[in-house]
């Protein structure tokens, strides 16, 4: 199948608008790679610095620097239920490299944070600015040039982008990146979410909300629903830096001990066989196209429209939201899993999974099949599903045509919806972010009344004194990363659900973001100016009229514009925000970042 005309279309433009940047980028990892091997530049007091605490097997094989030596970037630690299972990871990986006739070593641990925990506190104002320190972490990790590849091992929210942005400072070396798979299905994810708004209510106690949650989040493994973790997952498969139909492969079975082997094994085949297939190259346009495509296809979380554009960035490829919104108008919805509807990611998986939506996309012409990846085959060979055969060892077959469960999974012919679930909307009050994929039709246009906020908690207050019922637009800003580091605010969710659920029409604007947890309330959320740094919304008042139309992606306040240019913007007071929690410890990252359309970062 040939390539859609508007895939081609915006590959295009990305590609000529990032000639310079990724032309400077590929030349830096070149010189890199021109530079020579690694080790042999290494004088023996620096070696032997490098192999002391080596088994005499690995000392030989690092002192003769024959065989590769491949590097483990771990984000272990065993509070994150998604991360607990790399706990056993670099034994297993050092075992098979010897049985391999190579070595690996430990490079380095990142910090590793879930937002699940820190979710409504302070330390959740460090989240976003994890991302860039994990990048940081893993060059120092990297900086021993010890190293001929690198097994990236992260699940979650800032860690996979944050170790891919800091694979891609090392884009001359191969990397393969190793997950750990979901728990196994808890309580329903719709159950789960009945509590959270009768707790809300006051109709539900605490007991019985965290007997829900402990029912929800209850093993090693990533959470089941579909956030950001498993939207990193999704991303690094159809990027291709999973080996095919690794995503979703539950922790710790012996499918997922066979497909880390093989991706130990897949990265010193790369490190020694001269394959022009390290991460720089494997990240180009296409790879960066196909996972806008695969977002939105699956509906997947809105953190990356911050996360893919640091990304690209890194890779010298300039991605903007224009690129997302272009994508979103010719890419189905082939995917409802929860928050975007009833199932889990394991049920996503047993449909059909990666391997059946990268066969649905392609058969449409809807992902760029010739992408390369870290399997040394193209995109167009991740058509596939993995197993282990009567003797153990792991094959790969093609995937059904068909879905295995209809509710969760569909083809091209019955998408869920025949446009993408992320859009852009822009106005007056500046440019944001929506995702539609789950919400009603009859409210992707609201026009009402700005109730303003500055803190999400002051929401949660105004519900419980009853101030809320009625139709409003909740405006929360100096929520962005120059303010308070954009902290994600679910807590808000609940309560909107259910006013929205009692009939009335409201919606929500903010430069802070949600991670696509606002369901099926609409919520604009990204907002670019932020109120810290001039941004527009810092001029709304109470009772200003608000639109927000995800229809014609439009975002405006309704009001004379020559007032609201002589408006004076509001100051938020952030110096609560300032300290504890380690949070003045970033107060360098505040003072710098980006905008959020820009990727929010520092880097």
């Amino acid at each position: 199948m040939s390539l859609h005309p508007v895939v081609a279309e915006v590959t295009e433009r990305i590609r000529e608008r990032s000639r310079d940047t990724r032309a400077a980028y590929l030349d830096r990892i070149q010189s890199a790679v021109v530079q020579g091997t690694h080790r042999a530049r290494l004088s023996c007091g620096n070696i032997a610095h490098g192999f002391a605490a080596c088994g005499e097997h690995d000392k030989t094989a690092l002192r003769d620097g024959h065989a590769p030596n491949i590097g483990i970037v771990t984000a272990y630690n065993d509070m994150l239920s998604a991360h607990q299972p790399y706990e056993r990871y670099p034994a297993l990986i050092r075992e098979i490299a010897r049985n391999s006739g190579f070595t690996a070593q430990v490079a380095g641990g990142v910090p590793a944070m879930c937002d699940g925990v820190t979710q409504g506190r302070s330390g959740m104002e460090l989240s976003l600015f994890s991302r860039d320190l994990i990048a940081m972490a893993t060059a120092v990790a990297l900086s021993h040039d010890m190293f001929d590849g690198v097994l990236y091992l992260g699940i979650c929210d800032k860690i996979v982008p944050g170790l891919l942005i800091g694979a891609l400072s090392f884009g001359h070396l191969p990397g393969v990146f190793v997950p750990s798979g979901p728990m196994p299905s808890g309580i329903s994810n719709e159950q789960k979410s009945k509590v959270r708004q009768a707790y809300t209510e006051g109709k539900a106690s605490r007991a019985e909300l965290l007997e829900v949650e402990a029912g929800s989040y209850h093993a090693p493994g990533t959470c089941t629903f579909y956030g950001t973790a498993n939207s990193n997952q999704m991303l690094m498969e159809i990027m291709g830096l999973h080996l095919p139909g690794a995503s979703f492969v539950a922790p710790d079975t012996p499918l997922r001990d066979a497909l880390t082997a093989e991706a130990v094994r897949r990265s010193a085949a790369l490190s020694k066989s001269g394959e022009d297939l390290p991460v720089g190259h494997i990240i180009d346009e296409r790879a960066i196209v196909n996972g806008v495509i695969g977002l939105h296809a699956t509906g997947g979380s809105t953190n990356h429209l911050l996360h893919l554009v640091a990304i690209a960035q890194a890779a010298g490829i300039a991605l903007r939201w224009e690129d997302f919104d272009a994508l979103s108008s010719v890419i189905p919805l082939l995917a409802r899993v929860y928050p975007n509807g009833y199932a889990d990611v394991n049920q996503f998986h047993e449909a059909g999974g990666m391997g059946f939506l990268i066969d649905q996309l392609l058969s449409a012409g809807l992902l760029h099949g010739d992408a390369r990846t870290v399997a040394g085959t193209t995109l167009a060979d991740y058509a596939k599903v993995p197993s282990l055969d009567a003797s153990g060892k792991l094959v790969w077959t093609p995937v059904s045509k068909e879905s295995g469960n209809r509710g969760v999974l569909r083809s091209m012919a019955e998408p869920f919806r025949v446009d993408g679930g992320l859009r852009m909307v822009h106005g007056n009050i500046g440019r944001a972010v929506i995702k539609v994929s789950s919400v009603p039709d009859d409210r992707l246009v609201i026009e009402a009344p700005a109730v303003v906020f500055h803190d999400q908690d002051e929401i949660k207050r105004a519900f419980d004194r009853g101030e809320l019922n009625r139709d409003f637009i909740a405006v929360v800003r100096f929520q962005g990363p120059r303010a308070n580091g954009m902290p994600e605010l679910h807590k808000l969710t609940p309560p909107l659900a259910v006013l929205q659920d009692r009939g009335y029409r409201i919606a929500l604007v903010t430069d802070g973001r949600m991670s696509g947890a606002s369901g099926r309330v609409p919520a604009a959320i990204h907002v670019t100016p932020e109120a810290d740094d001039g941004g527009a919304i810092a001029k709304i008042r109470d009772g200003d009229i608000i639109r927000l139309d995800a229809q014609h992606g439009t975002l405006d306040v309704l009001v004379d514009a020559a007032e609201f240019a002589e408006r004076a913007p509001a100051i938020g007071d952030l110096s609560t925000h300032q300290h504890g929690m380690g949070r003045e410890l970033f107060s360098m990252f505040r003072r710098n970042a980006m905008p959020a359309d820009l990727g929010a970062g520092v880097l």
